[in-house]
């Protein structure tokens, strides 16, 4: 039984990661919550598909296609897609129409399908046609700068590219990074003070929401379901 997933940075300003994942013998994983939406390929016996994955505001149970093989591209918090407001993919997916061995429909026009190794290329087509656009205030407020504009526009503006709150952001993103020490054998109080948390009760419930983990079940690495993909990001 295997879920091997590989992943890497990008230099796109309008891309957080891109991975590739391959199932074997895996029925289900745990699907930890996540602040970014995705583009998802991925292909089962011998058919394509591909769709779109927004954030997902808490943590659950996703069945895993055996013998699947898979690819996406997580998009950064400024991204996003003018023709499908952001608000409409929190905690959904959505299936392209049409889907063929070598291109699918998006926003009603075909498009060559990307792989993990021309993804920038593939962003940059979209952008360049205006499938995508990105407001690289809502990235900054994310990453903690303080911007010069009113709260309220902030607000609007991040609900806008992202379909969350900043505090629905900012609780996600401190669940994964709690989640990711912990797997590295940080101590749950370490982990507690690093990263603001209250007390331990506190980090016990934010992993629960969040992660679908214990502190102990991720130290250990003994739950029988594999998570879906956590990784570090700098800063």
């Amino acid at each position: 039984m295997a879920l091997e997933s590989d992943d890497r940075p990008s230099d796109s300003l309008y891309i957080a990661r891109v991975w590739r994942g391959r199932s074997s013998g895996v029925e289900r994983m745990t699907s930890v919550a996540t602040s970014n939406w995705e583009l998802v390929v991925w292909q089962q016996h011998g058919r394509v598909h591909v769709g779109v994955r927004g954030p997902e505001t808490a943590a659950s149970v996703a069945d895993v296609p055996d013998e699947s093989e898979s690819f996406g591209i997580t998009f950064s918090h400024g991204t996003s897609m003018p023709h499908l407001p952001a608000a409409r993919l929190v905690d959904a997916h959505l299936d392209s129409p049409h889907v063929t061995a070598t291109a699918f429909v998006c926003r009603g026009e075909e498009w060559t399908l990307p792989d993990f190794e021309n993804a920038e290329q593939f962003v940059t087509r979209l952008v360049r046609e205006g499938v995508l656009v990105r407001d690289p205030l809502v990235d900054d407020v994310v990453a903690g700068e303080q911007p010069r504009i009113g709260a309220r526009t902030v607000q609007r503006r991040v609900a806008a590219a992202t379909g969350l709150t900043q505090g629905a952001i900012r609780q996600i993103e401190r669940a994964r990074q709690a989640a990711i020490l912990l797997a590295e054998g940080a101590a749950p109080l370490d982990v507690v003070h690093r990263l603001g948390y209250y007390d331990q009760p506190h980090l016990s419930r934010s992993l629960t929401r969040f992660i679908g983990r214990t502190a102990t079940q991720l130290q250990r690495r003994d739950a029988a379901e594999p998570l879906s993909l956590l990784y570090k990001t700098e800063g």
